[in-house]
């Protein structure tokens, strides 16, 4: 009980992140993080401000992600703590001029640690389980070409074609579903840096 306040104040943080970015509130999703943070997601390996700045640069693009999360899991040693959310992220998609609705599902995965006696992330990066394209007018199909289909792996198949046709180059070795030992990767090494045995 005596770090119950802690865990509530990191859970809103991680919240707060995504709320942001849906909401467009760029420099309280910048607040959100240590300067010297690390993401690595889909379409971004870099430092808080290239992914504020590119998430501000994607939504100007028209890929206007909204976030749903599960609750937040808060795994706490001293300063430091590991936060995991379940969520789905969904996407209004627009291909061959019919409207899609994207949404991926994936686990997210930060770093979070106390500083000066604030809490910021330092870390974010995410286990991808699957995702699906749904017509928003029933019965329009599009089909994705053969090679893309080869090249995308599955548990983030969509999402790569969307982001492929915006420009971006989509990172095909992230943890994910396919790759069991890419998740146990994951686990690892977070809490390794916390400090503690991943759960048995």
């Amino acid at each position: 009980m005596q770090h119950a306040d802690d865990i509530t104040l990191i859970a809103q943080l991680i919240v707060r992140e995504r709320d942001s970015r849906d909401m467009g509130f760029w420099n309280r999703m910048l607040d959100c993080f240590h300067p010297d943070a690390l993401i690595d997601i889909s379409w971004i390996r870099g430092n808080p401000r290239q992914f504020v700045d590119g998430s501000r640069d994607m939504a100007a693009r028209g890929m206007k992600a909204t976030h749903a999360l599960g609750p937040v899991l808060v795994t706490l040693n001293g300063d430091k703590a590991v936060a995991t959310v379940v969520g789905s992220i969904d996407i209004p998609t627009e291909l061959e001029g019919k409207q899609f609705q994207l949404s991926a599902h994936c686990q997210m995965f930060y770093r979070v640690e106390q500083r000066a006696g604030k809490w910021r992330i330092l870390g974010f990066t995410a286990i991808y389980r699957r995702d699906e394209l749904t017509p928003v007018v029933l019965g329009q199909v599009v089909t994705m070409p053969q090679d893309l289909f080869d090249r995308f792996r599955p548990p983030y198949r969509h999402l790569a074609w969307s982001q492929h046709l915006l420009g971006y180059r989509v990172n095909m070795e992230l943890p994910g579903i396919d790759l069991p030992e890419t998740v146990r990767a994951v686990y690892q090494s977070h809490y390794d840096w916390l400090g503690l045995p991943v759960p048995d």
